[in-house]
């Protein structure tokens, strides 16, 4: 028999369905995705830490999840080495799947890793409460919700990326032109990436002090919760900019090196969590589809004279990046690395080596 769930909203709403997961109650903010394809890489993202997640494509499971294969020190089609969602909401849940890389069912997956999950929401109904009112506190309990009193807990109230970074210094690969990666919940395909462009890449702890670990440039990565409760990340890349240090901020990171620059952050009605985001190049005016998940963002009317927006969201002209008009600082809020969703902005991580060499080669002249 199929046991009942029920996601609980904190403005009283209440959605009964049938579990497919872990049959565990849970806390978490409920947002939604929009994407189709992809959750393999975007359960795994560490950005949805602390979040019940609702998708909006009617059909999920139908693929299944791959493998769990290595290489070079990471696992090859998953984003982390876990789940990071509190929870999972979906409209059906398709068991009977075909991949050529299905490995296990979703189901099989998510009791894995003691993740509950409904089928048989309605996620339309749900999705337009979410855009009407803003994100929410919510639960997933298996229990009638009217024999319980029910508290919300409210996840942004805690350092988010304390929970997902790593807890000590990881190396890749042997370039050149090494980067100190800041973890706040990195995607490994950022990483993946940029050891094609002969890097070595120093993950540390998003509280590490790195000024005596020798390296080139810095990366701070994607990642869950508030930017402002990350204050040791701030204060380094606050000191890596007074000492010019090429830095590349990602999504989280585009926030935190915002508010060490002096400009400030908010948080979205409910968010950008898909992967059909426009963006638009301020300097050249491309436009380009991108992969996004985040609440957070950087009010750009309060970046200092000597920063510039790069990219602005044309859905609703937020920022979607930085840059300084003088040293190789710069950002993007969405995800250049991709996975899932368009790879249009690959080309972000090529030019942000090539800017940091031309910089660090002019001042050794």
């Amino acid at each position: 028999m199929v046991k009942k769930g029920y996601l609980l909203l904190e403005n009283g709403i209440i959605f009964e369905g049938e579990s497919f997961g872990k049959e565990k109650d849970v806390d978490g903010e409920v947002v939604f995705n929009t994407g189709m394809v992809g959750y393999p890489e975007g359960f795994t993202d560490p950005s949805y830490f602390g979040q019940i997640l609702t998708l909006t494509y009617p059909l999920i499971g139908n693929y299944a999840v791959p493998k769990k294969t290595h290489k070079d020190g990471m696992l090859s089609n998953f984003e982390s080495d876990k789940i990071h969602l509190r929870g999972l909401i979906v409209s059906s849940y398709i068991e009977n799947n075909s991949h050529w890389q299905s490995h296990q069912s979703l189901a099989s997956w998510l009791k894995n890793e003691n993740v509950p999950a409904l089928s048989g929401i309605d996620t339309r109904t749900l999705t337009k409460t979410l855009r009407e009112t803003g994100v929410m506190k919510g639960k997933i309990v298996f229990n009638d919700p009217a024999e319980n009193e029910v508290n919300f807990y409210d996840v942004n109230r805690d350092n988010l990326v304390a929970s997902v970074s790593c807890s000590k210094p990881i190396t890749y690969g042997n370039g050149k032109f090494k980067i100190l990666m800041i973890d706040c919940g990195v995607k490994l395909n950022q990483i993946r990436l940029l050891l094609k462009l002969d890097t070595t890449i120093i993950r540390v702890p998003w509280d590490y002090n790195p000024f005596e670990t020798p390296f080139d440039a810095i990366v701070i990565s994607n990642g869950p919760g508030d930017p402002k409760m990350a204050k040791e990340t701030i204060n380094t890349v606050k000191k890596a900019i007074g000492e010019k240090i090429p830095i590349l901020g990602i999504c989280l990171g585009n926030q935190i090196l915002a508010l060490a620059a002096g400009a400030n952050t908010y948080k979205l009605k409910y968010g950008h969590r898909s992967q059909n985001q426009p963006v638009i190049d301020e300097i050249n005016k491309k436009c380009y589809i991108t992969t996004q998940n985040h609440g957070f963002a950087v009010d750009k009317n309060t970046l200092q004279t000597s920063w510039l927006p790069w990219f602005t969201n044309l859905n609703d002209n937020t920022n979607e990046g930085i840059r300084h008009t003088k040293f190789p600082f710069f950002t993007a809020q969405f995800h250049p690395e991709a996975c899932p969703g368009p790879t249009d902005t690959e080309w972000i991580f090529e030019y942000f080596i090539k800017e940091a060499s031309s910089f660090l080669s002019s001042r050794t002249k």
